[in-house]
């Protein structure tokens, strides 16, 4: 993982407050940490999936400030690594996206769809 300073990251992160997803840096971990806190705050929260996907998958939510001593020693390599405080949110519904009653430009659903066909 290279350095994450720069005026690029600062306002990046100061103006948007994007979630970061970090690639297979799991093995560094105290760097991530040491790196990110004074951009997000100790307080922001990050969730770590290891090995997603797979039948073993574990998913560890922490904070930068307490995610080494969450994620323990187990974990390394295969793992996503995302930061950003919305993962701390809760006043917000599951996706519709997927559900078989959502109405979709390509695939209308129902005798009234939202964007019917135009001919």
């Amino acid at each position: 993982m290279s350095g994450l300073g720069g005026c690029f990251f600062d306002e990046l992160v100061s103006t948007t407050g994007a979630v970061l997803a970090i690639h297979l840096s799991v093995h560094v971990l105290d760097r991530v940490v040491a790196e990110l806190t004074p951009h997000y705050g100790a307080d922001c929260p990050v969730a770590v999936i290891w090995r997603a996907s797979w039948p073993d998958q574990r998913i560890v939510r922490a904070t930068l400030a307490t995610l080494e001593t969450a994620v323990g020693a187990e974990m390394e390599r295969t793992a996503l690594i995302f930061v950003g405080h919305s993962l701390g949110a809760e006043d917000f519904d599951e996706s519709r996206l997927y559900a078989g009653d959502y109405d979709r430009r390509y695939r209308p659903v129902g005798t009234s769809p939202r964007f019917p066909e135009t001919t």
